[in-house]
């Protein structure tokens, strides 16, 4: 078993194992680094930006929120492994803009099949890694009550460090497993959304991500430019967790994400009855064998 400790209004949930003291420590640690390269990584950025059609649509503090995220991934990531992107104009193509276009394909979708407004979605971010795409998307939609689900604890105390770094007030970070948390009464079937972005093939990430979302939510998966396959063989999955696949967005439609890394999918499913109590199964069983 685990245990909930709620730092500056954010969950964290680790094994007994870590101790409260050692956990400070690391935060403590995390909070002492500090950018050293911050102006000429600002200026990379900023030029890296011009052609960024979704960061356009930003106001100058979330553009400013969103370079500074930008500059601690990358002072982390010399230190831990958080992403395979080393330059700023790459994070810029390869994950902001990648993670904002998945934001017009849940408003059309949540307006058309859920509620009449999104502007005040209670979203789970399901294997967060560096908060990609939860944290930006509470960057864009500071309206939103975000979750951001992680079960490394090196990369919540990033989280922890980005989030304040930032200033955002809308951020939750929950320590776990998708497995854990989805039969943890607390989270079950309570968001609007869930999205997940790099995680799984779609039928562990069904099993992952629909017993989070309430009935008559979304869950919002970010793809390639290809994944009809994998959606196929994941119909059965999300079937099985109460939902059904509503409709996939590619780049000629709704997701519009250009970047050398190729089109980007959005598959987006719509639950409509509860999850069957037996789903998630035991931690590490979806993946061994996927529904």
């Amino acid at each position: 078993m685990g245990r909930m400790v709620l730092l500056r209004n954010r969950v964290f949930n680790f094994p007994v194992s870590l101790s409260l003291g050692t956990f400070i420590k690391h935060i403590e640690r995390a909070s002492n680094l500090k950018p050293t390269v911050t102006t000429r990584r600002f200026a990379s950025t900023k030029s890296s930006i011009v052609n960024a059609s979704h960061f356009d649509t930003l106001n100058p503090l979330q553009k400013q929120q969103v370079q500074l995220y930008i500059d601690a991934l990358l002072d982390w990531n010399q230190k831990m492994n958080l992403t395979a992107v080393k330059e700023a104009s790459d994070v810029m193509d390869r994950h902001i803009e990648d993670s904002l276009s998945i934001i017009p394909p849940i408003q059309s979708s949540y307006i058309s099949h859920c509620e009449s407004s999104f502007e005040n979605l209670n979203l789970v971010d399901v294997g967060s890694g560096a908060g990609l795409p939860g944290l930006i998307l509470a960057i864009a939609c500071p309206g939103w009550e975000v979750t951001l689900l992680e079960s490394l604890n090196k990369r919540c105390i990033f989280l922890e460090h980005a989030v304040g770094l930032i200033g955002l007030s809308n951020v939750k970070i929950i320590r776990g497993r998708a497995e854990d948390v989805g039969q943890n009464q607390e989270f079950r079937e309570v968001f609007d959304v869930a999205v997940a972005r790099a995680v799984a093939e779609m039928r562990i990430l069904a099993e992952y991500c629909l017993p989070l979302v309430r009935v008559g939510g979304l869950f919002v998966a970010a793809k390639g430019h290809a994944p009809q396959e994998e959606v196929e063989r994941g119909k059965r999955a999300i079937s099985l967790m109460g939902a059904s696949l509503l409709q996939t967005c590619n780049e000629n439609k709704t997701v519009n994400s250009h970047s050398p890394y190729g089109q980007r999918t959005a598959i987006i499913c719509l639950k409509h009855r509860p999850t069957p109590n037996k789903y998630p199964r035991e931690p590490g069983t979806p993946a061994k064998s996927p529904l």
